[in-house]
């Protein structure tokens, strides 16, 4: 778990207002990220996502109001940053070790590996199912292997929050489903997980949610966010609502969404 915390929370927000310039996209929101668990950040293009977890990493400065983070205090490589884009130049010759140990240089310092370094690296890989390919190059992966190298690289550094962005959009099943694994088991060592999604069933399994709307819209247990008149609120025109009760999204930018309120 977390060494320090902010009553129990692993991010703690007040009035945040974050943006790129003079360009707000969340305005003055307060919520909370609790220690040990799995937050879903769901929204419609635009909405903040990707912004919320830079600011999370400290890439990102608030434009007003204050964003508690207690693990930076301990130093950058106490959060593990899984980006979205798995793009990489076509012609660095670097194998997949070499991209799961760059995880190991803590803060951008580069170092000799010591033998805690290399069975960090080998665990991170068993993890993620890509062992067998530890001497392929980058360039010569599919999608879905990219995704579990970025992965695994985060996994190999120490972390205490993982920040990952969109890791189950666009990849193929058997990826999917070790990655979800892998969210899990990191739960279950006291990690607290942020992933961001444009899922809605995928929300729909996580202990915590942050509803965004170019603000939070709602945050809190699944099942009290995810309510129509919250996604309403979030997403406006892309949201059909169906004589059943139902709500789906209406947005080629998202998977296609069911839920209900007898759902779970």
């Amino acid at each position: 778990m977390l060494a320090v915390l902010v009553n129990g929370n692993a991010v703690v927000a007040d009035r945040l207002v974050l943006g790129h310039g003079d360009v707000v996209a969340i305005s003055a929101s307060s919520f909370v990220i609790p220690a040990g668990a799995v937050t879903a950040v769901i929204g419609p293009n635009g909405s903040g996502k990707t912004t919320l977890l830079s600011a999370i990493a400290g890439l990102a400065e608030p434009m007003s109001g204050t964003l508690q983070v207690p693990c930076r205090r301990q130093g950058c490589e106490r959060i593990a940053y899984v980006f979205q884009s798995t793009k990489v130049n076509e012609s660095l010759p670097i194998s997949v070790r070499e991209v799961v140990a760059m995880g190991r240089y803590f803060g951008g310092r580069y170092r000799r590996l010591t033998g805690a370094d290399q069975r960090a690296i080998d665990d991170a890989m068993e993890r993620t199912g890509i062992t067998g390919i530890s001497g392929r190059h980058l360039h010569d992966l599919s999608g879905g292997q990219r995704q579990r190298v970025f992965v695994a690289q985060g996994l190999a550094q120490e972390h205490e929050l993982l920040l990952l962005d969109e890791p189950l959009t666009g990849i193929d099943l058997p990826t999917a489903h070790a990655i979800d694994a892998v969210i899990h088991d990191e739960r279950s060592r006291g990690c607290t997980i942020v992933l961001t999604t444009h899922d809605l069933s995928e929300a729909r399994v996580a202990d915590h949610v942050l509803l965004l709307g170019g603000r939070v819209v709602a945050s809190g247990p699944p099942e009290e966010v995810l309510v129509p008149a919250n996604l309403a609120a979030a997403y406006g025109s892309a949201l059909l609502h169906l004589e059943s009760g139902e709500v789906l999204f209406d947005d080629p930018a998202h998977r296609v969404s069911v839920t209900g309120p007898e759902e779970n």
